[in-house]
Order: C-alpha cells, then structure tokens, then sequence
C-alpha cells in the first residue's frame, strides 16, 4: 500500500494491514476511516473513542479493532517510559485495579 489510511497518525510509522474497513470517532464525533491496525492505534489513544464497520468490512472487523485497542498503549509508537494511567493501555489499568 503506497499510501496510508486516514486513521494512521503522522508519526506512526508503520505501515497499513489492508485497506480501511473501519470508522473510529472521537467523543465529539470526529471520524476517520482506518485499516484495522490503524484504527485500532487510533482507538487506544483516545478518549470515550468508538469504532464502527464501513459497509463493506468483513465480519467481526470492528469488534478486532476494539478487542486489540484494549492491550494497545495510547501513542504506542513514542519512545518513553509509561508509569501514569493515562499512559498505559485500558488492560493495564484493569489490571492495576485488580479487576
């Protein structure tokens, strides 16, 4: 794939997996349409963030970007030490609370 998704953030530098078959929308609603490696990055780094399958995505695609975006790090591609909650994936907060 020559050209990123939408959903990549610009200093992420890795590369699509397969072309976009989700929508992530921000807690105001902003969207951006993402392959599900992207849109799950983008997922993890946000707050109050959804997902939902374009029309043609194939089955179980958004319920994939959800499921990883909970063991991804907000931001995973910065290089630093990660102590704070806001910082750690939702998993590792869960985790930390003992639930």
């Amino acid at each position: 794939m020559d050209r990123r998704c939408p959903a990549a953030h610009p200093d992420d530098p890795t590369l699509c997996v397969g072309p976009p078959v989700v929508t992530v929308l921000d807690a105001a609603n902003a969207g951006a349409d993402g392959c599900e490696h992207h849109a799950a990055r983008l997922l993890a780094s946000l707050g109050g963030g959804r997902v939902y399958p374009l029309p043609h995505a194939p089955a179980g695609a958004a319920i994939r970007v959800f499921t990883a975006a909970d063991t991804i790090r907000p931001f995973c591609w910065v290089d630093a030490p990660r102590t704070e909650p806001s910082q750690l994936s939702a998993f590792e907060n869960r985790a930390r609370q003992g639930r």
